[in-house]
């Protein structure tokens, strides 16, 4: 199953390992992701922030709120590259409840407060939830399931199924049990990036444009009872970034110089 998206994920994924991961330093590569990622997956939650305004914070902090944004806005921005940045240095870490819930922490510590007061960030939701037009299920027979996802999911890891394979059927179910009280899309992305990066795979950066298609792959496994949908729409978003900026690299090193 998945043969054909497989294929070509893997075809472009090689050329783009050797065009534009191996060629860049590791460090500008991963802060380059790290401002495109949180961007993106912040956007996907209603955060304003553009690339430009995400890489001015990223470059000076709190001390430079960039125009039109909130400090809400600002602060969740920031807890997202504190979570990020504990993703990439615990790629060697277990695929358990701990990394799971130092990330929600991380992604939520100094925007929970306001969302869900008296809430502590990186604990179980103690209170059913709603997001959305979704109704999710009994909350404690949700988070009892947790724990049975990760280990499932550390086994697939272990049995080396297709990486793209198993962080899209963890997202899906994770964000089934939807099991915190805040945070549950950038902790599950987050992840499931993890995931990838644990596999020596490139990020995948879902874009704030593709919402839609990403939320309506999500509620198929709900509706339809398969996560067919979400893996293929995850094959399909990590081959279109990536042949988007190998197209990019090509065009702007043909690019004509043009002089007075």
């Amino acid at each position: 199953m998945f043969e054909e998206e497989i294929r070509q994920y893997e075809q472009v994924r090689r050329e783009y390992e050797e065009s534009i991961v191996q060629k860049m330093a590791r460090t500008d590569y991963m802060d380059w992701n790290e401002v495109l990622f949180s961007t993106h997956s912040c956007a996907i939650e209603g955060n304003s922030f553009t690339v430009d305004d995400t890489r001015i914070l990223k470059e000076q902090g709190l001390a430079m709120v960039p125009v039109g944004h909130s400090l809400l806005e600002c602060t969740e921005m920031a807890d997202h590259f504190r979570a990020f940045r504990y993703i990439t240095t615990h790629l060697d870490a277990a695929f358990d409840e701990t990394l799971l819930c130092e990330t929600n922490r991380l992604v939520t510590e100094n925007t929970l407060a306001y969302r869900a007061p008296g809430a502590i960030a990186g604990t179980y939701t103690t209170e059913d939830m709603a997001a959305g037009d979704t109704v999710f299920g009994d909350h404690e027979t949700l988070v009892g399931r947790v724990p049975a996802l990760l280990a499932s999911t550390a086994e697939a890891i272990r049995n080396n199924i297709h990486p793209m394979v198993v962080a899209a059927r963890f997202h899906g179910f994770f964000e089934y049990l939807h099991p915190f009280r805040d945070g549950n899309g950038r902790t599950g992305r987050l992840l499931s990036n993890w995931i990838l990066l644990h596999a020596g795979h490139p990020l995948l950066i879902i874009d704030v444009k593709d919402r839609a298609a990403y939320i309506s792959a999500l509620r198929q496994i709900r509706s339809e009872g398969t996560d067919e949908h979400l893996v293929s729409f995850f094959f399909r978003a990590a081959t279109e970034r990536m042949a988007n900026e190998l197209a990019q690299k090509r065009s702007n090193t043909h690019l004509g110089l043009f002089l007075f």
